[in-house]
């Protein structure tokens, strides 16, 4: 893509099975410590089964898909706004990077971001996260999450692109609106996703997620 051009993600929520190869490939390939996933798959179930009859219950409004969840590079980032020291910036293609030399690890970013994107490096002691495969973007190869989905759910590139092939859709439960951060992100829904704010459904992240403490947690 064009070093001018936006990045973003699209995800295609009837595709995703909640198989977690795309989390376990970024983990891999990135060589992630315990406790950090810069790309995490969460599974959104509500509704009910009524029991009247217990030979043939009864589902009410029962739903339940998954949302794979990464650095959405917005471009109103509230990481950057809450970072004390400059650390967390916007860089090439827009991508939003940790600047290492000037992190100091308070997590300010971390509390700030409804995604759940910057996370704690404790090996290093400095923030880290999705920085979009920025390497291999400028080899024309797709990043490692989008390459490893067996049910091609995933796609990256230029965030207009995007957009025009599939729609700006992106206010989904358990996400937070649109409006918030205005992330580089669209999405197809699953049949029965929920909007933003939904407080019917709970939801469920991998087990090994410490770093996140926001609104998809």
């Amino acid at each position: 893509m064009e070093k001018n051009q936006q990045f973003g993600f699209y995800l295609d929520q009837t595709r995703c099975v909640g198989c977690r190869t795309c989390q376990m490939a970024c983990k891999d390939g990135k060589d992630s410590p315990l406790g950090v996933n810069f790309r995490r798959v969460v599974e959104f179930e509500g509704g009910a089964w009524l029991t009247e009859n217990p030979d043939t219950p009864t589902p009410v409004g029962v739903f339940a898909y998954y949302t794979s969840i990464a650095c959405n590079h917005c471009d109103d980032p509230a990481c950057i706004k809450a970072c004390p020291t400059g650390a967390m910036h916007k860089g090439l293609y827009g991508i939003v990077e940790v600047n290492q030399s000037r992190c100091i690890g308070c997590k300010a970013c971390a509390m700030a971001c409804p995604y759940g994107a910057p996370q704690f490096d404790s090996r290093q002691g400095h923030m880290s996260k999705c920085d979009g495969c920025k390497t291999r973007l400028e080899e024309n190869l797709a990043p490692l999450c989008v390459e490893s989905c067996p049910f091609r759910a995933l796609e990256a590139g230029p965030i207009t692109e995007l957009r025009a092939k599939h729609g700006h859709a992106a206010s989904i439960a358990p996400l937070p609106p649109y409006e918030r951060t205005r992330p580089n992100l669209c999405l197809k829904p699953e049949k029965n996703s929920q909007p933003s704010g939904d407080s019917r459904g709970i939801f469920h992240l991998p087990q090994n997620h410490s770093e996140v403490n926001h609104d998809i947690v």
